[in-house]
């Protein structure tokens, strides 16, 4: 996949925003809902600001990868996580299958409410499955880190009641990555080194995530903020980066000047003992 370059990104990203002011926020979305196993919640997907994520999101939903999946991490007043592994019987936690990584599309910021992709640290460009909700306001720290979390819809309604009680479940620590797994009627005293002690009963298992609603109008009621952070962050990015250039242009010039000094001297000398003999 050829990558683009960081001022082709401001560029990019600059006129979204410049075409953001002057138009209603209104695009096409499709409706998902995640059933799970202690409650539904809806989430409108932004289909036209981050068309590859959310066809990438689609993918997985229409491939029924996230059917048995589980919410596998959850850090209060910050996020819980799902997407990346689902729930099998014979061999109780496995991972989903991923498809080769979607490009980042940080359009928006990641509030509460919003749903975004999860990525690998140091690489943009790596989200496969894993989605998060944010439980709390982190654009500070998710907007422009690593490339900005690509949000990608908002859980609407009164959805967030129940990502709100999965996120109040007690956190438990297995190996990783289920290292901060939330878990129903789990106790502190029970063994927490073996995944395969866990089961549907204290799982919080994903049992479908369905398309609701595909209406190319869906998205008429979405107010998302605009992620201004990940273009400030890439400017700062392109300003140090022609700095450094002209730094280095400056310091080849010195040395080609500071070599060039003694080979004149050589050849002038050369040609004058040449004229005395």
């Amino acid at each position: 996949m050829q990558k683009i370059s960081r001022l082709t990104q401001i560029a990019l990203l600059t006129a979204s925003l410049s075409i953001a002011a002057v138009l209603p926020k209104v695009a096409n979305a499709t409706i998902v809902e995640v059933q799970t196993v202690l409650g539904s919640f809806q989430v409108n997907l932004t289909d036209e600001a981050t068309p590859e994520t959310v066809a990438n999101f689609l993918t997985y939903v229409n491939d029924s990868n996230y059917t048995n999946s589980i919410f596998h991490r959850s850090v209060s007043d910050f996020i819980v996580q799902g997407g990346g592994f689902v729930f099998d019987s014979v061999t109780p936690i496995v991972a989903i299958e991923s498809n080769d990584p979607v490009t980042n599309e940080a359009q928006f910021s990641n509030l509460r409410g919003t749903i975004a992709m999860a990525k690998v640290a140091g690489d943009a460009d790596s989200a496969t499955s894993q989605w998060f909700i944010n439980l709390a306001d982190n654009s500070a720290n998710l907007d422009a880190q690593n490339g900005g979390f690509t949000v990608f819809g908002e859980v609407v309604g009164d959805g967030m009641d129940v990502v709100d009680a999965i996120a109040a479940l007690s956190i438990f620590a297995f190996p990783a990555p289920l290292d901060e797994i939330p878990l129903i009627d789990y106790s502190a005293d029970d063994p927490t080194d073996d995944t395969a002690l866990l089961n549907e009963t204290n799982l919080v298992i994903v049992n479908a995530v369905v398309v609701t609603d595909a209406a190319v109008d869906s998205g008429a009621n979405l107010d998302l903020a605009t992620n201004t952070l990940i273009i400030e962050f890439l400017e700062e990015q392109e300003r140090l980066r022609l700095e450094q250039e002209e730094r280095d242009r400056i310091l080849r010039e010195n040395r080609a000047s500071g070599l060039g000094m003694p080979w004149l001297l050589m050849l002038g000398l050369v040609f004058w003992v040449r004229r005395i003999r």
